[in-house]
């Protein structure tokens, strides 16, 4: 018996990294998981993974800033499980420099992805939940970063658009508590992702949507990591999944527009 039987979960951004994990945790704890990535290929292998474990999942590929998408996601999960119990915005990655070196398009693009699409993922679910209620607690966990609470020298955009995220997410969980739905945020420090793994000036890139966007942190960075983190190292794409599993578990029924910081007590 999981801890999340019979419950039915979309997870956005979730054919690699932190997002992989989260599916990955919830289908071994019994949920059907909808399993999005931009790409086919990894949200097909995470789905052919939750399955080969003995768990269901099925794709939604697609980018989150489509103008369809939001529906077509929240439809996959009730086409395909009949049903939706927990939804989890993670989809997301950053695009960085100093805000006088920014374009409108690395402006835009970085609140399309990490706000306006969970705003109209958690849009277009409402009127399922409103006409659906239930005996339990559904679930939204939002992935919010330490960026959006503390500013982080060059992500103005991602720092902005995880601020905003802790500010629906604290609304939505006054609008939504007549439903039955708790709605929370985990803010991640350091975890080590395709983004983060690579070194700095190593001509490190990952392509996202067509763009090659930079990747990788300085070997500074990454000892201040280790000498300022109480763990003294950064945190796994699992353990960072443990968290949102925490949200989605009725021992978190009365707790709601909580922002839950996910980063050893480094801050």
């Amino acid at each position: 018996m999981g801890t999340l039987d019979g419950k039915v979960a979309i997870v956005s951004g979730s054919g690699r990294g932190i997002g992989r994990d989260i599916a990955l945790r919830l289908a071994s704890e019994g949920a059907s998981v909808v399993v999005n990535d931009l790409d086919p290929e990894p949200a097909y292998e995470t789905v052919e993974d939750i399955k080969a474990a003995g768990g269901h999942a099925i794709a939604c590929v697609g980018s989150v800033t489509d103008t369809d998408f939001a529906e077509r996601f929240v439809g996959t999960a009730i086409d395909a499980f009949d049903g939706l119990d927990i939804i989890v915005n993670n989809a997301g990655f950053t695009w960085d420099t100093v805000i006088q070196k920014m374009t409108d398009e690395q402006w835009d693009t970085i609140l399309d992805v990490h706000l306006k699409a969970p705003f109209r993922i958690l849009r277009a679910a409402q009127p399922y939940i409103k006409a659906n209620p239930t005996t339990y607690h559904r679930k939204v966990v939002n992935v919010s970063s330490v960026a959006g609470l503390y500013g982080n020298p060059g992500q103005s955009n991602y720092a902005a658009a995880k601020a905003g995220i802790v500010g629906l997410t604290k609304t939505l969980a006054k609008e939504w508590g007549r439903y039955k739905v708790n709605v929370n945020a985990v803010a991640y420090g350091f975890i080590l992702t395709r983004m983060t793994e690579a070194v700095a000036g190593d001509d490190s890139f990952v392509e996202i949507g067509g763009r090659k966007i930079k990747a990788g942190v300085s070997t500074a960075v990454m000892e201040r990591v280790k000498t300022s983190n109480p763990l003294g190292r950064p945190g796994t794409p699992a353990e960072a999944a443990g968290a949102v599993y925490v949200l989605c578990t009725q021992d978190t029924d009365y707790v709601s527009g909580q922002c839950l910081t996910v980063d050893a007590g480094s801050r």
